[in-house]
Protein backbone atom coordinates (compact mmCIF):
# COMPACT_ATOMS: atom_id res chain seq x y z
CA UNK A 1 0.00 0.00 0.00
CA UNK A 2 1.58 3.23 -1.24
CA UNK A 3 0.59 5.99 1.68
CA UNK A 4 1.82 9.72 1.99
CA UNK A 5 4.41 9.01 3.87
CA UNK A 6 6.19 6.70 1.51
CA UNK A 7 5.41 9.08 -1.32
CA UNK A 8 7.25 11.95 0.60
CA UNK A 9 10.27 9.52 1.66
CA UNK A 10 10.49 8.64 -2.57
CA UNK A 11 10.49 12.10 -3.39
CA UNK A 12 13.07 13.21 -0.62
CA UNK A 13 15.36 10.74 -1.61
CA UNK A 14 15.09 11.61 -5.48
CA UNK A 15 15.86 14.90 -4.24
CA UNK A 16 18.83 13.92 -2.49
CA UNK A 17 20.03 12.01 -5.90
CA UNK A 18 19.83 15.18 -7.73
CA UNK A 19 21.59 17.63 -5.12
CA UNK A 20 24.40 14.75 -5.09
CA UNK A 21 24.86 14.42 -9.02
CA UNK A 22 24.43 18.33 -9.05
CA UNK A 23 27.85 18.31 -6.74
CA UNK A 24 29.64 15.83 -8.61
CA UNK A 25 28.88 17.95 -11.83
CA UNK A 26 30.63 20.99 -10.16
CA UNK A 27 34.13 19.21 -9.28
CA UNK A 28 34.18 18.98 -13.37
CA UNK A 29 34.21 22.73 -13.44
CA UNK A 30 36.91 22.85 -11.03
CA UNK A 31 39.27 21.36 -13.23
CA UNK A 32 37.97 23.76 -16.28
CA UNK A 33 41.29 25.35 -17.57
CA UNK A 34 43.74 22.44 -16.95
CA UNK A 35 45.42 20.89 -20.25
CA UNK A 36 43.68 17.96 -21.03
CA UNK A 37 44.99 14.71 -19.10
CA UNK A 38 47.09 12.38 -20.83
CA UNK A 39 49.81 9.80 -19.66
CA UNK A 40 53.15 10.92 -18.77
CA UNK A 41 54.36 13.96 -16.50
CA UNK A 42 54.32 17.65 -16.44
CA UNK A 43 55.71 20.34 -14.55
CA UNK A 44 53.94 23.96 -15.40
CA UNK A 45 55.81 27.14 -14.05
CA UNK A 46 52.00 28.63 -13.51
CA UNK A 47 48.96 27.64 -11.43
CA UNK A 48 46.39 25.23 -12.62
CA UNK A 49 48.52 24.04 -15.86
CA UNK A 50 49.02 27.28 -17.27
CA UNK A 51 52.98 28.58 -18.51
CA UNK A 52 56.13 26.60 -19.35
CA UNK A 53 56.11 23.10 -19.33
CA UNK A 54 58.87 20.45 -18.56
CA UNK A 55 58.28 17.24 -19.42
CA UNK A 56 59.14 14.29 -17.23
CA UNK A 57 60.80 11.28 -17.69
CA UNK A 58 58.69 9.23 -15.70
CA UNK A 59 61.17 6.56 -16.57
CA UNK A 60 64.39 8.05 -14.53
CA UNK A 61 63.98 6.72 -10.95
CA UNK A 62 66.00 8.43 -8.15
CA UNK A 63 67.75 11.09 -10.20
CA UNK A 64 67.06 14.63 -8.99
CA UNK A 65 66.67 17.29 -11.46
CA UNK A 66 67.09 21.02 -10.70
CA UNK A 67 64.66 23.48 -12.74
CA UNK A 68 65.42 26.09 -15.03
CA UNK A 69 62.48 27.86 -13.49
CA UNK A 70 60.12 27.46 -10.50
CA UNK A 71 57.32 25.07 -11.01
CA UNK A 72 53.63 25.71 -9.42
CA UNK A 73 51.75 23.17 -11.00
CA UNK A 74 51.91 19.18 -12.12
CA UNK A 75 50.02 16.67 -13.85
CA UNK A 76 50.53 12.65 -13.65
CA UNK A 77 49.08 10.21 -15.01
CA UNK A 78 51.14 6.92 -14.88
CA UNK A 79 50.26 3.14 -13.40
CA UNK A 80 54.26 3.06 -11.87
CA UNK A 81 55.68 6.58 -10.86
CA UNK A 82 55.39 9.35 -9.00
CA UNK A 83 57.07 12.87 -8.32
CA UNK A 84 58.51 14.43 -5.12
CA UNK A 85 58.65 17.88 -5.36
CA UNK A 86 61.50 20.11 -3.35
CA UNK A 87 61.10 23.77 -2.68
CA UNK A 88 65.13 23.98 -2.91
CA UNK A 89 67.52 23.34 -5.36
CA UNK A 90 69.89 19.63 -5.74
CA UNK A 91 66.42 17.65 -4.17
CA UNK A 92 66.47 19.92 -0.74
CA UNK A 93 64.03 22.47 1.01
CA UNK A 94 61.94 21.88 4.42
CA UNK A 95 58.78 20.43 2.81
CA UNK A 96 59.04 17.85 -0.03
CA UNK A 97 55.61 17.67 -1.81
CA UNK A 98 54.15 14.02 -3.28
CA UNK A 99 52.30 13.46 -6.08
CA UNK A 100 51.36 10.18 -6.39
CA UNK A 101 50.79 8.38 -10.06
CA UNK A 102 47.54 10.15 -10.91
CA UNK A 103 47.73 13.72 -9.51
CA UNK A 104 46.77 17.11 -11.15
CA UNK A 105 47.49 20.19 -8.55
CA UNK A 106 48.57 23.40 -7.86
CA UNK A 107 51.45 23.19 -5.58
CA UNK A 108 51.89 24.60 -2.00
CA UNK A 109 54.50 26.14 -2.71
CA UNK A 110 56.75 26.90 -5.79
CA UNK A 111 59.59 23.83 -6.08
CA UNK A 112 62.46 24.27 -7.95
CA UNK A 113 63.73 20.71 -8.29
CA UNK A 114 61.91 17.06 -8.29
CA UNK A 115 63.06 13.49 -8.18
CA UNK A 116 60.69 10.57 -9.86
CA UNK A 117 60.20 7.85 -7.36
CA UNK A 118 58.18 4.12 -7.65
CA UNK A 119 54.24 4.63 -7.28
Amino acid sequence: MVTLRTTLRSTAAAAALVAGLATVGSGAAHAVGWPPLHEGGYLYVGAHGTGAVTTVDLTDFGTCHTLAAPVRSVQIASGSASVVLHTGTGCTGAHPWATGSLAQADLPTAALSYRVVPA
